[in-house]
């Protein structure tokens, strides 16, 4: 979005083209088809089951259809039809602009393809996003909302600049105490998060399996990390890839607030409950955000004095 042109990217986007690829579930391992299609205005984003039921198949992305956290964020429907994994594929479409979006697969989990989202976003790209001509509306945070789980809290903080905090602390010397602060605007979320990778433990691998997780989990779609430090061969992406990856989940697990927020999250030691816990909060106080459409959002940035926003040229999450 650029914030000097109220024009540009104030309109709901979807996708130009369908897409179709196919990949490995990072826990259940099986095979999954998928394919994404352009959906009309104010439809959001919706999953389609095709190995069940035509009448139980549909699963709508929201907050409120989030059935369990475990590892990963899964989506359910009335008919008890789930979706799992979704958390990556979501973070591709907020930082893509695609509001409006039908997809299609054939499994109940998400492939999960190198680990992060970039290959999601390179298929975008390149099918392309296009305008509706549609007013998009946008989660405004008017005063501060925080959540706490134990040691670990998210708070959500009034902030025209879209940013998001990330500390993280684990035992093993590889990650370390890492925290990240990054604005998403002009090309950050592409360039420094996209392609952040999910990780796992190599002395929780033979517990996970058991429990019928970790299935398809490998070093094509994780940073693994042993004793000695990372696993795979590569390295890393980035030296705190670790941190960056968090900041990918966080906004996966925002974008099932249907519409991109406007504010600061602050998050020490996130996780999917923690995110979906957050958004309840904020959902069950009205007094603390307001619903604006992106003219308004254009015009507010534009009245907040000595704010570096009003100089930028692009928002990651509104669209190019």
């Amino acid at each position: 979005m650029v914030f000097s042109d109220p024009v540009i990217g104030t309109s709901q986007c979807t996708i130009n083209e369908s897409i179709h690829y196919v990949g490995i579930g990072l826990h259940s391992g099986h095979k999954v088809s998928m394919n994404l299609h352009p959906a009309p205005p104010n439809s959001g984003i919706c999953f389609v089951r095709n190995d069940v039921e035509p009448d139980q198949a549909l699963i709508k992305a929201s907050w409120r259809n989030v059935v369990d956290t475990t590892l990963c964020t899964v989506l359910g429907n009335d008919h008890g039809v789930t979706i799992s994994t979704v958390e990556h594929l979501l973070d591709a479409l907020r930082g893509c602009g695609v509001d409006n979006l039908l997809i299609e697969t054939s499994s109940d989990e998400i492939p999960i393809l190198d680990g992060s989202s970039a290959p999601i976003v390179n298929l975008i790209k390149k099918a392309g996003v296009i305008s509706q001509r549609v007013s998009r509306y946008g989660i405004w945070i008017d005063s501060p909302i925080e959540v706490r789980q134990g040691e670990r809290y998210s708070i959500l903080k009034p902030s025209p600049v879209p940013r998001i905090t990330v500390e993280i602390d684990f035992p093993n010397a590889a990650i370390g105490s890492q925290s990240v602060t990054v604005d998403l605007l002009d090309d950050v979320f592409e360039t420094e998060i996209a392609s952040a990778r999910t990780f796992g433990f190599a002395n929780e691998l033979e517990q996970l399996r058991e429990q019928g997780l970790a299935l398809g989990g490998s070093m094509r779609n994780a940073v693994l990390l042993d004793d000695d430090g990372v696993v795979n061969p590569e390295g890393l992406r980035f030296a705190d890839e670790f941190a960056r990856h968090k900041i990918l989940d966080c906004i996966g697990d925002l974008a099932l607030a249907d519409a991109p927020i406007f504010g600061h999250l602050h998050s020490h030691k996130p996780g999917h409950r923690l995110n979906n816990a957050l958004l309840r909060e904020l959902f069950a106080h009205k007094d603390a955000w307001t619903r604006l459409s992106f003219d308004e959002i254009n015009r507010r940035i534009a009245r907040s004095e000595n704010s570096f926003v009003t100089q930028v040229k692009k928002w990651a999450w509104a669209g190019r």
